[in-house]
């Protein structure tokens, strides 16, 4: 059984968390989300605590068990703080602009790359370093994925590190050629 499953996950006082059928709905102070539920699976709300139980030992309940723990966990956090990831455009010439609902970025291509923002998501520049995206949101899911498909335009780069890197991510670099004597 999976150690993480086990353990409860308080629910803030600016939380209601309800259960209808296999569909768990969290809402909060910066919004609603729901997640539909493995059949093996089974959620108990209390005050302030919500806890869960696998009623089957199948691989699949089993393997659901934690990892439904971790996205409720998650849930409760977003509707009540929110979370951010931040990315970082590195090179020359690169830069980022926001246009209405688009993120319109120039990474040293012969066109400008447009990303649409989804709509449940927040996405912002930094006022002094004009090279630093902020996503926010309330879903860590869409937040990671809307992050994963910016940085996939143009991921850094061994040699130089040019690209775009999560905030704080260390880059690998490789040795250039050495010049002959």
């Amino acid at each position: 059984m999976s150690r993480i499953g086990k353990k409860s996950i308080s629910i803030p006082k600016e939380v209601t968390v309800s259960k209808s059928g296999l569909e768990v709905t969290v809402k909060g102070g910066k919004g609603e989300l729901k997640f539909g539920l493995h059949k093996d699976i089974e959620v108990k709300i209390s005050d302030d605590k919500m806890t869960l139980e696998c009623k089957s030992e199948e691989p699949l309940a089993k393997a659901m068990y934690g990892t439904t723990r971790a996205i409720l966990r998650n849930m409760v956090e977003g509707v009540s703080k929110g979370f951010q990831k931040s990315l970082e455009i590195h090179g020359v010439g690169y830069k980022a602009a926001l246009k209405g609902k688009m993120l319109v970025l120039n990474l040293g291509f012969s066109h400008e790359v447009n990303f649409s923002i989804p709509e449940d998501l927040e996405i912002t520049m930094d006022e002094k370093l004009k090279n630093i995206i902020h996503i926010k949101g309330i879903d860590k899911q869409k937040i990671g994925e809307a992050a994963a498909q910016i940085r996939k335009f143009r991921k850094p780069e061994p040699y130089k590190g040019k690209g775009i890197r999560y905030l704080g991510e260390n880059i690998l670099r490789k040795a250039g050629k050495s010049a002959a004597k």
